[in-house]
């Protein structure tokens, strides 16, 4: 069963919950896959309540979402097992199936075609109304040594030498699963 929400009255717990990591879902080619993530942004723009997620170049789910433009933040909501997120953050959705690996229960979703993931509840389904791609010489100097070294190779776990396109989703839905 899923308690419909008003997105900002939550907006504490959703924050807060980003800061040690939520899950980015997305399915295209009816593969569904989940990424950790622990950027993000909620706000409004033109007037619509916004979660703005920011995925590296050379990631899977960067590919996801240029296929099939929609997603769900998965956030946790009460006690879960924490091994999701690692698993998430450190495994490529190129080469496993995390969904699978971690026996998560995915939930069919009410506006989008990604579902939520019943073990980290409280869910956030996303339209992308616009993306960026960062612009390299707009990033500070400190900012790049730090977040985008260049001496790294960008397919591997913790690589992060690759620049960030950012996707704007409208939230069209937000609940708690029960």
């Amino acid at each position: 069963m899923k308690k419909e929400i008003e997105v900002f009255e939550y907006s504490n717990e959703i924050m807060k919950a980003l800061q040690t990591g939520v899950l980015l879902t997305t399915k295209a080619d009816d593969k569904v896959n989940s990424m950790t993530i622990s950027w993000g942004t909620l706000g409004i723009e033109w007037s619509k309540p916004i979660f703005t997620v920011f995925v590296r170049e050379n990631r899977f789910t960067k590919h996801q979402l240029d296929k099939k433009p929609e997603f769900t933040v998965n956030i946790p909501y009460g006690s879960f097992d924490k091994k999701i997120l690692g698993i998430c953050g450190t495994k490529s959705g190129r080469t496993v199936d995390k969904i699978k690996e971690l026996n998560l229960t995915l939930e069919t979703p009410n506006k989008v075609s990604v579902p939520a993931i019943k073990e980290l509840p409280l869910t956030l389904e996303c339209k992308i109304i616009y993306k960026q791609k960062q612009a390299e010489h707009e990033i500070t100097e400190e900012n790049k040594k730090t977040f985008y070294p260049q001496d790294v190779d960008s397919l591997f776990h913790g690589a992060n030498k690759d620049f960030h396109t950012a996707y704007y989703g409208e939230i069209v839905s937000a609940y708690i699963i029960e």
